[in-house]
């Protein structure tokens, strides 16, 4: 069985970060379905993040996952873990909480973890010892981070207790060949088995040294992703004691807190005289939470939950997805159409063959994301150094945004090239 040769040197310094409730940094966990992803956030957090029913039935993330932990550094045995209390028997220091997202890795819902990229600082990128590298989704996954711009990576090669020494040498050398080039060429690579426990100290240890906390600017104005939204009320639940709807995400930056007044952007989809428009949604912020912990105010750094005053049934199943939450008159323009500048990739990224990315034609479906939001675009015209998509849902941005494409390929749609907003 491998094991990470990685030591903490004598002289090396602890650094214990300053004290929050709210988790400080969010990690992904990315790569190639069944290579151990939600494996892994269970044993950082103790927490299963795959709940849907359709999830437990096929053993794979569909939605994506959160789950907060706490890494803690024992001087006396010089080990890092997730407890206070230690395997020595001795009292842990904290050093940061940390927030997780778990994303799908099923080629099917690449859209879901290109939507959980832009609430993310740093990633783990997980390969499976026991299968070749790379695999489509690795291959796929990889490339977004770098279109995200997600440059913090650590690559954790999982299953090291199902091959044997060898074999995890070779499978080594084939994700160093694969990474060569890349945003990842330097990054570490961790072998680990989620499943036994093996070497998540040493992974913990690496992500301490090589994701540090982020500069958060808490001065602009707020902006929050919607990566989920639900009802948490049980069915036949008294009028009187109904809680209005929960909007899971995380900050791009600003603070908010309870009490804000807050607008959801783009909204509530309306039809009349035959048209279809969307409505700004407004709401007050009745409570926050972060994994367990209750909050008084938010900052950038963790997935989060707002408890609000609106009508469960304007969030159930997630209808809320995809919109952006601040103050009203300070948000980003919504967009109903958009001329976009296209960098296209060589080659289309997640497919068996390799295949060429052809020019953006007119005509055609794109399906497009930008921050958490996912939209599908008709191609209306075409001009020499953009096109114009019209969009199906619309969506808050930026222009500093950065979206990325997909074509449909055979009958799934494919990576192929990220857009700025002209």
């Amino acid at each position: 069985m491998a094991k990470a040769k990685k030591e903490t040197k004598k002289e090396d310094k602890i650094v214990v970060k300053e004290e929050s409730k709210q988790p400080v940094i969010s990690i992904a966990l990315v790569g190639h379905v069944d290579h151990g992803k939600t494996t892994i956030t269970q044993r950082f957090s103790g927490k299963w993040t795959d709940t849907h029913s359709e999830e437990i039935k096929r053993g794979i993330t569909i939605r994506l996952g959160y789950a907060n932990t706490t890494f803690y550094y024992c001087e006396k045995c010089k080990k890092y873990g997730v407890s206070e209390k230690c395997e020595c028997g001795g009292k842990a220091m904290k050093l940061r909480s940390v927030s997780f997202v778990d994303a799908p890795g099923h080629e099917t819902l690449m859209a879901t973890m290109l939507s959980g990229s832009a609430i993310v600082d740093a990633a783990l990128l997980l390969v499976a010892a026991d299968e070749k590298c790379p695999q489509p989704q690795t291959k796929e996954h990889l490339m977004a981070l770098e279109m995200c711009g997600i440059k913090k990576i650590i690559i954790v090669q999982n299953k090291i207790d199902l091959v044997s020494e060898e074999e995890a040498v070779e499978n080594y050398k084939q994700i160093k060949e694969f990474v060569k080039g890349s945003i990842a060429e330097n990054a570490p690579i961790i072998p680990i088995s989620a499943k036994n426990n093996v070497n998540i100290d040493y992974l913990i240890q690496t992500i301490e040294e090589t994701f540090k906390t982020p500069v958060r600017d808490i001065n602009k104005e707020p902006l929050m992703f919607i990566a989920r939204s639900f009802d948490i009320n049980k069915p036949g639940t008294e009028y009187n004691k109904i809680l209005g709807g929960v909007l899971g995400g995380a900050l791009k930056q600003g603070v908010i807190k309870i009490g804000d007044k807050i607008e959801i952007r783009p909204g509530r989809k309306q039809e009349r005289e035959g048209k279809v428009f969307w409505t700004p949604i407004t709401t007050v912020i009745a409570s926050i939470r972060t994994g367990e912990t209750n909050l008084e105010s938010a900052q950038p750094g963790a997935s989060i939950a707002l408890l609000t005053k609106l009508d469960p049934a304007l969030v159930k199943s997630d209808s809320l997805t995809g919109n952006v939450v601040g103050f009203s008159g300070k948000m980003p323009e919504v967009y109903y159409e958009m001329q976009l500048i296209p960098f296209l990739l060589k080659r289309v990224v997640g497919s068996e063959k390799e295949l060429n990315v052809d020019p953006i034609k007119k005509g055609e479906n794109l399906m497009l994301n930008v921050n958490s939001a996912t939209t599908v675009g008709i191609v209306t015209e075409l001009s020499k150094n953009y096109f114009i998509v019209k969009l199906k849902i619309p969506v808050c941005a930026s222009k500093t945004d950065k979206i990325t494409v997909s074509r449909l390929v055979g009958h799934r749609f494919r990576l192929i090239g990220y857009c700025t907003i002209k």
